[in-house]
């Protein structure tokens, strides 16, 4: 790589891992955000919101990105994390129009590769105002969207953009898809209320994926060698949940079809399609590697689903872009 990688949305929780990940590998890192927070080892930052077109062409063209050699990646992960943070208009616009800035303007300037974060809400389950169930598991990059807020119509835009920027311009472009993410006392909190209540996590799949593997996964997307358009599943490859996988799906997703064998605490997002695009596997378990700190009250062995607020979800998704103002790192 023989210029900068830019990196947007770099002062929240997955921003700074990715930024540490790039950083440690070598690789000379810019970075965008509406806050500026200090990053070790970065050669610039930019401080701007990436609606505004000055500021975008600041970020490839600026004298921060002339110094480190012109921007040859980028990593795409300022968004609205989650609904309800602005109106749902707002969170639409927001992460469409950044999207379609950053990627066509990193189209025009020829850069090597662009990497977007995506969420597994672009399927349509984790943010919806009623209960669905995916059609059947593991869910692949391939099932219909099911989309009812705008949050996942967001994704489902992102994703589109990035297509078609790489039709236009040539540019490859990968859209990683997770679920929650969290590490540490983030995710301790997440796998607590999801042995508490299982049912409050219907919605997710109990998916789930640790932050550090995120910083990989987006790590591998830039280096891939790979040409076109790729939407990949990033997720662990267990479930966040103590019940057994069978009895959740039977609990609360009766009618979905199992499409493969499933161990008694298998995930549900089919993530082989990263392992042949990128040869990515997630390194982190929660299992091997319980995150620190006390324990929360007992599992719930025999829940009834639990209500939901009308915005769909008990607990964020997690999984994905993030903005600086979300000290946890994301939904």
């Amino acid at each position: 790589m023989t210029g900068a990688v830019l990196v947007t949305g770099a002062a929240g929780g997955i921003g700074q891992l990715v930024v540490a990940e790039l950083v440690g590998a070598g690789l000379t890192v810019l970075t965008a955000d509406r806050v500026d927070r200090y990053a070790p080892g970065v050669a610039g930052r930019h401080i701007g919101d990436l609606r505004d077109p000055a500021f975008v062409t600041e970020c490839f063209a600026g004298p921060a990105a002339t110094a480190a050699g012109g921007v040859d990646a980028v990593v795409h992960l300022a968004a609205v994390p989650a609904p309800g943070i602005v109106s749902e208009h707002d969170t639409l616009l927001f992460n469409t129009a950044s999207a379609y800035l950053v990627c066509t303007e990193a189209g025009r300037r020829g850069v090597r590769r662009i990497v977007a974060s995506s969420s597994f809400s672009a399927v349509g389950l984790a943010w919806a105002d009623r209960d669905l169930s995916p059609h059947y598991v593991p869910v692949d990059e391939r099932h219909p969207s099911l989309t009812v807020d705008s949050y996942g119509l967001s994704k489902t835009f992102t994703e589109e953009i990035a297509a078609f920027t790489t039709r236009r311009f040539g540019v490859p472009t990968v859209c990683l898809r997770f679920p929650f993410a969290g590490t540490g006392e983030r995710l301790r909190r997440h796998l607590d209320a999801v042995h508490h209540d299982p049912a409050g996590n219907r919605r997710d799949l109990w998916a789930w994926v640790d932050s550090r593997d995120v910083a990989r996964a987006a790590h591998a997307a830039l280096t891939a060698d790979l040409t076109g358009h790729h939407v990949l599943n990033i997720a662990a490859p267990d479930t966040a949940a103590v019940v057994p996988t069978r009895e959740l799906l039977h609990r609360f997703h009766p009618r979905t079809a199992v499409r493969a064998e499933l161990g008694d605490h298998d995930g549900l997002i089919d993530t082989r399609l990263a392992a042949t695009v990128l040869g990515f596997a997630s390194a982190y378990s929660w299992r091997r590697e319980p995150p620190a700190g006390p324990s929360a009250a007992p599992p719930v062995q025999n829940p009834a689903p639990s209500p939901l607020p009308a915005g769909g979800r008990v607990h964020h998704p997690g999984s994905d872009t993030l903005r600086s103002d979300d000290p946890g790192g994301n939904p």
